[in-house]
């Protein structure tokens, strides 16, 4: 009934709301080179920051909006976007950074305790770069820090507002976006919304040989995975979010997180839960939806 497929993660930290959303990176398709360590360059030439779009200390990520392949020097060249993000560390290296005699500035000493920065061999010391070139004011916009607007979505709301919105919008599934999830073979489902008790069979089957797939294949229990649907969904076909209760996955809030196996109780309990419901969930200052929204809650 379901596929259960690992994807990358895309830290869709959507540091908006989505998420998010994970920020989003984008992938050229029929790229050369994928995944050598031959050295490469920039697809440009030089890059003058512009503006930091959006930065998180916690996640250790900076979104840059640049002019490169300028000739005079006032904004004759061309947009980009790059976005530098800290690697995770990796087990099979980390004690490398601590062999010989590294290069330690201290920054605090207490006792035993002490604090230093410690600086890496090259080795060790690379940075994910993602490049976005060029880049148009769509993809400015899409890595811009917005505000975002806690909404409350009744079940008149989604068909008369959000149901019209989304059927205008040309709607695509993207799944570079996703880690490991379950995706629905069956059509028309399109989200939280749709769910009626004629759908428990199969919510039922994707929990349950959900979790059985992730136990054969990565020895993790039940009792040790977050599994949830999103609403609003990053795209409209059903799918199931898996994963493990440690990681801090984007969009895995209570403003947008509902778990699976609530999701089947409480249409057990009531038929028309999800289509009665008022929903609350988080979208961005320059989301279309949120202004149709706000302006049918005024009038």
């Amino acid at each position: 009934m379901a596929d259960l497929a690992p994807q990358p993660s895309k830290r869709k930290r959507e540091l908006d709301a989505e998420e998010a959303e994970a920020a989003s990176t984008e992938k050229k398709e029929g790229g050369v080179g994928n995944g050598t360590s031959a050295p490469v360059r920039l697809p440009f030439s030089g890059f003058r920051v512009k503006k930091v779009l959006r930065e998180s200390a916690r996640d250790k990520i900076i979104f840059l909006h640049g002019k490169v392949n300028e000739t005079s020097g006032d904004g004759d060249g061309e947009d980009a976007v790059v976005i530098l993000e800290k690697t995770p560390f990796k087990v099979e290296q980390v004690a490398q950074l601590l062999t010989g005699s590294p290069e330690l500035q201290l920054q605090f000493s207490n006792d035993i305790y002490s604090t230093y920065h410690l600086f890496p061999p090259r080795q060790l010391s690379d940075v994910k770069t993602t490049v976005v070139y060029p880049a148009t004011e769509k993809h400015l916009q899409k890595y811009l820090r917005q505000d975002l607007h806690l909404v409350r979505e009744t079940g008149s709301d989604y068909k008369n507002i959000t149901l019209p919105h989304l059927e205008s919008q040309s709607l695509s599934i993207q799944l570079d976006d996703l880690y490991l999830i379950a995706i629905c073979h069956r059509r028309g489902i399109r989200s939280l919304r749709d769910l009626a008790p004629e759908h428990l069979p199969l919510l039922r089957n994707i929990l349950r040989e959900g979790q059985e797939a992730i136990l054969q294949r990565y020895q993790v229990r039940g009792d040790r995975l977050r599994v949830y649907l999103h609403y609003l969904p990053s795209y409209y076909h059903l799918h199931v979010h898996f994963t493990a209760l440690g990681f801090e996955a984007p969009g895995s809030g209570v403003e947008r997180a509902h778990l699976l196996a609530d999701v089947i109780e409480n249409l057990e309990c009531d038929p028309e839960h999800y289509q009665q419901r008022t929903l609350t969930f988080a979208l961005r200052a320059d989301d279309p939806l949120l202004k149709l929204l706000q302006e049918a809650q005024r009038s």
